[in-house]
């Protein structure tokens, strides 16, 4: 079976979360054959892979967006759009779910330059009733601006060649999802989409506190992302997630729960479950294994390691991971240095099984999760977590239900300093119940929690679909 994996921002460009996730999971089916279609942000990265790929991965289509800021419209450019088109391009204008259908076919089939529409007369007279109607208070050029931004990502993507496969796997909806439902609409194969995070809740997260995004078209932007999430849960053949609060949302949102399956995460347990236990050094270590995001929150990380730090002085912090957002990661790297962290390191990308030797237990501070494999692997290994109380960390710490292991660290509020600082001064109070936590969450992974088991499910959709 020829399978299209179809990533944005993520494997194989980038460490951890989903890139470490995607790599295992082709490695697990050397059955099939990948083509990754893969969005990036810069095309200054193209063919700069953090991984090399596995064998069964024959071929890779990178898409950057920036390239859509290098299209420039001929002089035969110009066009006169069809009732249907302008209709399709009102919607899309509004953040309404349009006519993809028409959409696709005007820069799939019609080859339309994407420039050259939004220099249309059809395009500005449209922008000008959506200002009168939506922004008579906002300068004319903002909305322009904004308005060509949130389109002109989307236009070039509906004109981006399509590779040939059996089914079109997406990994999220946004900018990913479309691509995914143009593979759909060109070849008439099956779309299946898995969110590990809900991305529209996740976008719209980030634009709230977004300093770039103008606060009049915030609503706008969110509304946005909600559309492209849309598309992809109307045509999707099956719609999976990690955990059933996931699913609710999902369906919530527009995906047909006929079509949906819960599908939790799996890691290579026995990586993990045979780590010895730090020694007892006289000190408590703890690590973070996070990218330096700022959905990962880690500067209210370094408050919260703060507060503790000033009840005990038998701490220490480890940072583990990548770095994402280079300016927010040097936010960090100051916010630690003013704060006088001396016992807080930034170790950057390094093996964490070896490292997880140096370790008493875990923590995750993010705003948003779907069901993190850093946990995950942190409960094989017998070490205990504090997380915020996001996605599904509160149920992998307690249990679903009808589990009955009982409970394997501690959770906190998302952003509240305080609270984080107590969950792991508690942690810190008992080496005993510390461990005792840890053989919790050992067992709940090597029950529910396997890769294998995760496989083969997923190898199960995609016999459902293919035979479809």
């Amino acid at each position: 079976m020829r399978i299209c994996l179809i990533l944005e921002g993520s494997y194989p460009y980038t460490f951890g979360g989903v890139s470490s996730w995607m790599h295992q999971y082709i490695q697990a089916m050397p059955q099939h054959e990948f083509v990754l279609w893969v969005i990036g942000a810069h095309a200054a990265d193209k063919g700069r892979y953090k991984y090399e790929l596995p064998g069964n991965v024959t071929e890779i289509h990178e898409v950057f967006l920036d390239d859509a800021l290098k299209v420039r419209a001929g002089k035969r450019d110009r066009y006169k759009l069809t009732e249907d088109e302008r209709e399709a391009l009102t919607q899309m204008m509004d953040c309404n779910p349009p006519n993809w259908e028409v959409l696709i076919n005007m820069y799939q089939n019609k080859h339309y330059n994407p420039v050259g529409v939004l220099m249309s007369d059809d395009f500005l007279d449209v922008l000008s009733a959506l200002c009168k109607e939506k922004y008579p208070y906002i300068a004319f050029a903002e909305t322009f601006h904004t308005i060509r931004s949130m389109l002109l990502p989307v236009m070039y993507l509906l004109g981006t060649e399509v590779p040939v496969a059996d089914i079109y796997h997406t990994i999220c909806t946004g900018y990913g999802g479309l691509l995914a439902v143009l593979g759909r609409y060109k070849t008439d194969k099956p779309l299946i989409l898995s969110e590990h995070g809900i991305y529209s809740r996740e976008r719209e997260e980030e634009i709230i506190r977004a300093q770039w995004v103008i606060p009049s078209f915030k609503k706008q932007w969110i509304k946005f992302f909600y559309m492209l999430s849309d598309a992809v849960y109307k045509r999707a053949f099956y719609v999976t997630c990690l955990f059933g609060n996931a699913n609710k949302i999902q369906v919530e949102l527009g995906a047909d729960r006929e079509k949906c399956r819960i599908i939790p995460n799996g890691i290579m347990y026995e990586r993990f479950c045979d780590i010895p236990l730090k020694k007892e050094d006289g000190y408590i270590d703890i690590g973070a294994v996070i990218r330096l995001a700022q959905i990962k929150d880690v500067k209210t990380l370094i408050y919260a390691f703060h507060e503790l730090s000033s009840k005990r002085k038998d701490v220490r912090l480890h940072i583990l991971g990548g770095v994402d957002d280079p300016e927010y990661a040097e936010e960090c790297y100051q916010l630690a240095k003013q704060l006088r962290l001396s016992n807080l390191k930034f170790v950057g990308q390094v093996d964490v099984i070896k490292y997880m030797e140096k370790l008493d237990f875990t923590i995750l501070t993010s705003i948003s999760e779907g069901q993190p494999l850093s946990v995950l692997e942190s409960f094989a290994a017998r070490r205990p977590v504090v997380t915020t109380d996001v996605g599904c960390c509160r149920e992998l710490i307690e249990g679903a239900e009808g589990d009955v292991f009982g409970v394997a660290g501690f959770y906190a509020p998302p952003m509240h300093r305080e609270k984080i600082a107590q969950a792991m001064l508690r942690m810190c109070e008992s080496r005993q119940e510390r461990i005792n936590m840890g053989e919790i969450g050992r067992l709940r992974v090597d029950r529910y929690f396997r890769h294998p088991q995760m496989i083969e499910r997923y190898a199960q959709l995609y016999e459902g679909a293919y035979g479809m």
